[in-house]
């Protein structure tokens, strides 16, 4: 019997600039066939920071010596989702069909409505962009947007990071995972919308990829969540001499673990909060901390961080 598992891959599946992207989704598109073999109907999320800021930067760059407008955040984020989706879905779909396995392989452009109230708005923390110069800097404060100054390097630009409350083309989602297809959707943490009546606003912000990847999975009903990241497991006590792996905790462990500040904050902790609203919300789910590379030994219980109750 098939498992529906949502996977979310991190930087490392991706790479950063276009050469790395299409050698990077060719040796994972390896590891998700693999997947596909075991059994499980995958729906795909991805990271996209180097790729939204490099789109940013080339936008904003064109505009600044053209006087024209620059590009919202939203536009970035959505380009970003389509040539990404693009290369790996093309790769997945080459892998497949080399170890004779026909599925189609479809990119979702995926909306994800957010608080315009959202704490976040206000005390925005993720750089996107080039480094600014004084004088850039300030115009961007006159346009309402907010940045940072980082010593000896200058200025960047930092957007809100909110969090999700509802990905917009579930439905479709929904439709092609039951139909059999593998989806790639939510890329880059979806593209954060405002609801004003019906109409939806692109915001300037971006989401917490790990964050949308457990929605993801909850509202699509998945059996597994499944986070790549660049270690074989979560670890406590991770910045002292003695770093503890740990195969397996409960939600009230992890939640022990969040209380006493063993997670890195900008790095393992939203994997962790992803893993916790998942498996919290059904009983039976689990989702699984692995490296990218151990992706099969982990959904077959080798290795990895498993979270369940």
């Amino acid at each position: 019997m098939k498992k529906k598992v949502v996977v979310a891959l991190g930087h490392r599946a991706l790479g950063t600039t276009f050469p790395e992207q299409q050698k990077a989704v060719k040796a994972s598109a390896k590891i998700l066939a693999d997947l596909v073999e075991e059994g499980c109907q995958l729906i795909i999320t991805h990271s996209n920071a180097p790729q939204v800021g490099m789109i940013h930067t080339a936008l904003n760059e064109f505009a600044k010596f053209h006087e024209t407008y620059g590009a919202p955040m939203s536009i970035c984020s959505a380009m970003s989702q389509g040539y990404i989706g693009y290369d790996l879905q093309n790769s997945l779909r080459t892998e497949l069909l080399n170890r004779g396995i026909y599925k189609t392989v479809t990119t979702v452009i995926t909306q994800v409505t957010v608080d315009p109230y959202d704490e976040s708005f206000y005390h925005p923390v993720k750089a996107i962009g080039r480094y600014l110069t004084a004088e850039e800097a300030h115009e961007e404060e006159l346009k309402g947007n907010y940045v940072i100054e980082e010593p000896g390097k200058g200025f960047r630009r930092i957007v809100a990071s909110p969090k999700p409350l509802d990905i917009v083309e579930l439905d479709a989602i929904n439709t092609l995972s039951d139909a059999g297809h593998i989806v790639i959707a939510c890329g880059g943490g979806g593209i954060p919308v405002l609801k004003q009546g019906s109409t939806l606003k692109g915001a300037g912000a971006v989401i917490e990829k790990d964050l949308v990847s457990g929605r993801l999975a909850d509202l699509t009903d998945a059996d597994v969540l499944m986070i790549l990241t660049n270690e074989d497991y979560v670890c406590i006590h991770y910045d002292t001499d003695t770093p503890l792996a740990l195969d397996h905790m409960t939600p009230e462990e992890a939640l022990a673990h969040i209380e006493n500040d063993e997670f890195g904050k900008n790095k393992m902790l939203p994997k962790i909060e992803a893993s916790l609203h998942f498996v919290s919300q059904k009983p039976g789910r689990k989702a699984i901390i692995t490296s990218i590379d151990r992706a099969k030994d982990a959904y077959l219980g080798k290795t990895g961080t498993v979270i369940s109750k």
